[in-house]
């Protein structure tokens, strides 16, 4: 009965607890219905306005100079300085053609010293002095000259009679062959020619008269270069060293050191060049003068000495001076003899330039071939003949100092890289 009881009591209990849940639940399903049904969003519009396109200005530069293109303006300075240059040149130029005489004085002696100092040197090692080791190598130069020049003279003055009446039997073949030759000309026609020839003569003798004036005039000049050269040769020869310290005085000091050490460089560059030429004319006199003999051809020693004095000349030389053998072959011997001596020139040429020169010259002079012949065409258009001979060992000493120089600064650029290397180093 108590057990019934309590059953009821429970159930009443669990059946009122289950309605006040159910009233809540209603409750709270009713207030959420009377709230307002969310709606959606308006689309918010925004409006986006451009802005302006600016245009972009470069900065205003501070000074005209400024403005002009990096590429124009080094153009410019290097133009201008070229120019400055090419000036310079010019001027230096006018002033040498104006004192040609003394220049070419000067770089004869040059040439000369350079070829007897060796013996002046080696007098004064066997305790010479200086003053009797110059006057003797300078008065043997001179007797060496003069007997050369003795020694043409005597060959020409022995052979004249002869070669004479050999060109005049070879003007008679030369006559006879433009009659009885391809030219076809008559007796009458070289007639006629050779008046011309003579009223040439006739109607320009004022010309020629003025011409032995300047003939005497050009002697006068040579017989003073001679004399300057010879002077200039002695004190080279008997104070080299004392005009050498002279002239590094005269350079400024920042200079001095370098053109100290270029000068003694250049000087052994002059020296080789002059005893690799002397060698190279005499071998060149030796085989021209050696194959014109054994075809006959008179004047046989003369020419040979010619043609050693025109070798001093590179490459071009003996070959120009060879000609002369070539037109007294013509004239002697005949066109077959002409043409044998011509064949022994270029012969020789060819062994100059490809074996000589490479051989004994190479080490000395260093210098392209078509520099060298670009350095006698324009030595040839300036100077003459003096300016042909000179302009080859200017130019080998001149490429000796500027090597120098070049290694001078790369060597000083390593050594302040050194330095600098270390100094961080150590900091």
């Amino acid at each position: 009965m108590a057990q019934g009881w309590w059953m009821s009591r429970v159930a009443v209990r669990l059946g009122s607890a289950l309605q006040q849940r159910a009233a809540i639940a209603a409750a709270m399903v009713e207030q959420h219905e009377q709230l307002p049904t969310p709606r959606d969003p308006e689309p918010v519009v925004v409006e986006v306005r451009p802005e302006p396109v600016r245009e972009f200005h470069a900065p205003r530069p501070a000074t005209p100079a400024d403005a002009v293109p990096w590429g124009l303006r080094v153009a410019a300075e290097s133009t201008w300085r070229l120019l400055l240059l090419a000036g310079a040149l010019y001027l230096l130029f006018r002033v040498v053609d104006m004192l040609r005489l003394v220049a070419f004085a000067v770089l004869a002696a040059l040439l000369i010293s350079a070829l007897l100092e060796p013996t002046v040197s080696w007098l004064r090692r066997l305790g010479v002095p200086r003053s009797l080791a110059a006057a003797g190598t300078f008065l043997s130069g001179v007797a060496g000259i003069g007997l050369v020049g003795w020694f043409v003279v005597w060959q020409v003055t022995t052979n004249l009679h002869s070669v004479t009446d050999q060109v005049q039997v070879g003007v008679e073949r030369i006559r006879d062959w433009l009659v009885t030759g391809p030219l076809h000309l008559t007796q009458q026609q070289i007639t006629d020619f050779a008046k011309q020839i003579s009223t040439a003569i006739g109607t320009n003798s004022e010309q020629i008269t003025s011409a032995g004036f300047t003939g005497v005039t050009i002697a006068v000049e040579v017989l003073t270069g001679v004399v300057l050269t010879a002077f200039t040769t002695f004190f080279l020869l008997y104070d080299g060293a004392r005009i050498w310290g002279w002239a590094l005085g005269m350079l400024p000091r920042q200079s001095r050191y370098a053109m100290a050490g270029a000068g003694p460089k250049a000087w052994a560059t002059l020296t080789a060049y002059v005893r690799g030429t002397v060698c190279v004319a005499f071998i060149d006199a030796l085989c021209i003068g050696i194959g014109i003999q054994l075809l006959g051809v008179q004047l046989a020693l003369p020419l040979a000495v010619i043609v050693f004095l025109g070798a001093f000349v590179p490459l071009v030389g003996a070959l120009v001076t060879g000609t002369i053998a070539v037109l007294i072959a013509l004239v002697t011997q005949g066109p077959f003899t002409a043409l044998m001596v011509m064949v022994v020139l270029v012969a020789v040429q060819q062994i100059e330039g490809h074996l000589l020169q490479p051989l004994i010259l190479g080490r000395a002079v260093r210098v392209h071939p078509l520099a060298v012949v670009l350095g006698v065409a324009a030595g040839t258009i300036v100077g003459g003949i003096g300016g042909a001979i000179v302009s080859v060992p200017l130019i080998a000493v001149t490429n000796t100092v500027v090597v120098h120089l070049r290694r001078r600064a790369a060597a000083g650029q390593q050594v302040f890289e050194a330095l600098e290397a270390a100094r961080v180093n150590g900091g």
